[in-house]
Formats: structure tokens, C-alpha cells, sequence
């Protein structure tokens, strides 16, 4: 199976802070991976790194395809574009430097956003959107672009479970045509029923990768976000959910913590 993305021995810091190294990632063709860990861990750095976006201060990244394209978790645009604008824009690939979008161009934008269940965004303006609702002009604009390699920084942050459900049944649908999407999660759940493969950012030199059902497991997840996670096997039905304890969990305080709290 080709891999459009290869890194070996990755690695990126801010100043002299490692936000990963020693990472080894690859991204199959007709692959879903799922990337979690817990916040500052280097997810959407990761992501920036493998598009191109920034380079890596180790390793190599080997990109085989020339179409890629990466959905960040939020976007500003300078000028006041609509949605219909803002997916529009990601067929500027395949527009000529002085040409307008073609006929076709329109339609791919309209054909993206109704996949999104979205077409009722393409005349809001997209600075006054939601942030669900710009996510999903986003992910439009990534669709829209024909990429062989989608990127996605934490796609359904902000939207309701049935965007959410909506959205990743998408990405599962581009993996099985054959593209390579990967996308950041806090959710194990989003994982555990949609991803071919899952990687786990620990700390800054310690990764885990595998099949979703090896490697998330209840002591795996309970390290990673430093809360009790309990895994269950739904009823009727063979697949698991992975759920946190939060009722009655107490962070445990360090002895600086405790001398703070008593000063």
C-alpha cells in the first residue's frame, strides 16, 4: 500500500522546550489515523510538520503526493469572505493565475458543502459562523481541493454529536475511496469507531502507535490523560467505548500545589 506521508526520527521544539522527537509516522493510502494526547503535546504542531507548514528541527518528512491539504482548528480571514467564498478557495490549485473559477469550480464548492450538510452557510459571512459552523466551511474547503492527503486538526471540537457522527462517517468514506486522512481527537471513542490506526503522543520522546482496540487500552488512556478511563464492551454489539471518570476523581497535588493553596 503506498504511503503519500513518511517521517522518520521527527522531532520539533519551541526555544529549547522538545515538543516531540524520536517520532516515526506513516500515513497509508485509503488509511483513517487518529492522533491523540493530551493538550500542549504537539498534535497540531505534528500536523504543521507533515504539511510543510513548519519544518522539522530532526528527521524528514517524505511527502509522495502533491496534493494535500490541512484543516486547522480555527481561521481569520482578513477579508469579509462567505462561506461559499472561503470553500471556493480551495480549488485555487487547480485555477489559472489569471483565470476565474470555471462552472465546475462552482459546482465542486456547492457539491462539498452539501456533503457537510452545510449549504445553508454559503451566504453567511464566515466571521460571524459558529465555530462548528466554520469548521464545517473548513472541512468543505479541504474536500473541494481534491486532495490525495487530508490533514485535519481536531475536526469536530466544536460540533454537536450529529455533526460530529456526520463528519467522521466522512472521513471513513474518504479513507475507504482511497485518500490518507489523519486527524487529532480528544475523544478515544472517535477513534475506536472510525480509525484504521491511532497514534499516541505521551510525552515528548514517548509515542505509541498500533490498532485502535491494542493500544487503547484502559492503563494506556488512564497515563495519557491522567484521569481513571474505563473501557466497555457495548451490549449487543462488537464494538467498545472507552468512558473518563470524572465524578469524584481529585487531582493529586503536588507538594508546591499544597503550599500555594495554604499561603
Amino acid at each position: 500500500m503506498p504511503e503519500p506521508i513518511v517521517a522518520l526520527d521527527l522531532g520539533y521544539r519551541y526555544d529549547r522546550d522538545w515538543v516531540f522527537r524520536r517520532l516515526d509516522f506513516r500515513l497509508p493510502a485509503g488509511c483513517l489515523t487518529a492522533i491523540l494526547g493530551p493538550n500542549g503535546c504537539g498534535k497540531s504542531t505534528l500536523l504543521a510538520t507533515l504539511s510543510g507548514l513548519r519544518s522539522p528541527v530532526e528527521g524528514r518528512v517524505s511527502r509522495r503526493e502533491a496534493g494535500l491539504a490541512l484543516v486547522p482548528q480555527s481561521l481569520e480571514p482578513t477579508l469579509p469572505f462567505t462561506g461559499f467564498d472561503m470553500v471556493l478557495l480551495g480549488r485555487a490549485r487547480s485555477v489559472s493565475l489569471f483565470s476565474a473559477p470555471s462552472t465546475a469550480d462552482y459546482a465542486a464548492a456547492r457539491e462539498a458543502l452539501a456533503r457537510l450538510e452545510a449549504s445553508h452557510l454559503s451566504d453567511r459571512a464566515f466571521d460571524v459562523m459558529s465555530g462548528g459552523e466554520r469548521q464545517l466551511v473548513l472541512i468543505a474547503r479541504a474536500l473541494v481541493s481534491s486532495s490525495a492527503v487530508l490533514l485535519l486538526d481536531e475536526p469536530t471540537a466544536a460540533l454537536d454529536w450529529h455533526h460530529q457522527a456526520h463528519v467522521l462517517n466522512l472521513l471513513r468514506q474518504l479513507a475507504d475511496d482511497g485518500l490518507a486522512v489523519a486527524f487529532t481527537t480528544h475523544a478515544p471513542q472517535h477513534a475506536l469507531d472510525f480509525a484504521d490506526q491511532v497514534l499516541l503522543m505521551a510525552e515528548p520522546d514517548h509515542h505509541i502507535s498500533g490498532l485502535p482496540e491494542d493500544v487503547l487500552g484502559e492503563e494506556a488512556l488512564s497515563k495519557l490523560y491522567r484521569i481513571p478511563v474505563r473501557r466497555f464492551r457495548l451490549p449487543d454489539s462488537e464494538c467498545s467505548t472507552a468512558i473518563p471518570v470524572l465524578r469524584g476523581y481529585r487531582p493529586a497535588r503536588s507538594a508546591a500545589s499544597e503550599e500555594s493553596l495554604l499561603s
